[in-house]
């Protein structure tokens, strides 16, 4: 197990921990498949709302927080009935709006390993306004469900009332849609994670499409996709869907040997410079650009 759940996971009821045990090894991959959800409601006897009530200090033992020390976990629960973990994310010497909040991290976990669409979100503190209109990019909408300790059921759209978003303005492919942009993918194993992370992209109001791929020391790479909202400020860089990727996986942050970002030179909106400080906060110096033409 890795050490960042040892708390987290002695706290648990020993019905939970008993089933948990066998799945929290060092390679979790902080998600459960249908599967594992069946089996670890069968021995708990929990159904799924109170099961990811229980869960939230595993996610929450996710977060990175060297500013505020305050860890916010959530938890992503799937059309196809995995569920995915998101915690939040800051980063020491890049600004404030560098940080990643826990339900950015859980659905862009499940956006980037493939989840099409997702019922529910769960979280350990009341969801701000800026989670709710990132959340309000999704093609679930407002009928996606919020569920909070010590709350009734709700859904997004009772707490983001009067909404304003992509169906506003007649977009049609929304977040968590499949999306392919035809670019073509070349070069070696980490600029073709880039390209084909830029061509996942969800850019639809500045079709500025941008990918970011990252390398650990022992070969690992997470790539991520850039996930713009109607409202612009809740857009989510693609260096920190990769990061999400890359600190569920149970990797240091501070452990990043090479970037590579593709993006057009000419774009309307350029990720470069703020990638590059980022990551320069992080203590990788190496990137390199690719232009998309």
């Amino acid at each position: 197990m890795q050490s960042r759940f040892h708390a987290a996971f002695a706290a648990l009821p020993s019905p939970l921990q008993a089933a948990l045990q066998p799945l929290l090894t060092d390679t979790f991959p902080s998600f459960f498949t249908p599967e594992q959800m069946q089996l670890i409601r069968t021995q708990t006897g929990l159904e799924n709302r109170e099961l990811t009530f229980a869960l939230l200090p595993l996610a929450a033992a996710c977060a990175v927080t060297p500013l505020s020390g305050f860890n916010v976990g959530a938890l992503a629960l799937g059309k196809s009935g995995h569920l995915w973990f998101g915690a939040n994310m800051e980063f020491s010497g890049a600004t404030m709006q560098q940080t990643v909040h826990a339900e950015q991290s859980a659905v862009t976990h499940a956006w980037l390993r493939g989840e099409q669409g997702l019922e529910a979100i769960t979280v350990n503190y009341t969801p701000c306004g800026h989670c709710r209109q990132f959340m309000n990019e999704l093609n679930s909408g407002t009928a996606l469900r919020i569920n909070l300790p010590g709350r009734e059921p709700a859904t997004l759209g009772d707490y983001l009332p009067d909404a304003f978003g992509p169906r506003d303005l007649a977009i049609e492919k929304l977040l968590l849609d499949e999306v392919d942009h035809g670019l073509p993918l070349k070069g070696d194993e980490l600029c073709r994670a880039a390209l084909a992370a830029a061509n996942r992209s969800h850019a639809p109001y500045s079709q500025a499409l941008s990918g970011v791929a990252l390398q650990m020391a022992d070969g690992a790479i997470f790539a991520g996709s850039y996930a713009e909202n109607a409202a612009f400020n809740p857009s989510l860089p693609p260096l920190q869907a990769a990061l999400i990727l890359l600190n569920l996986a149970g990797y240091d942050v501070l452990q990043i040997q090479r970037a590579v970002l593709a993006e057009a030179p000419d774009a309307r909106l350029i990720q470069r410079q703020a990638t590059a400080a980022t990551l320069q906060a992080l203590g990788c110096d190496t990137l390199q650009t690719i232009p998309l033409r």
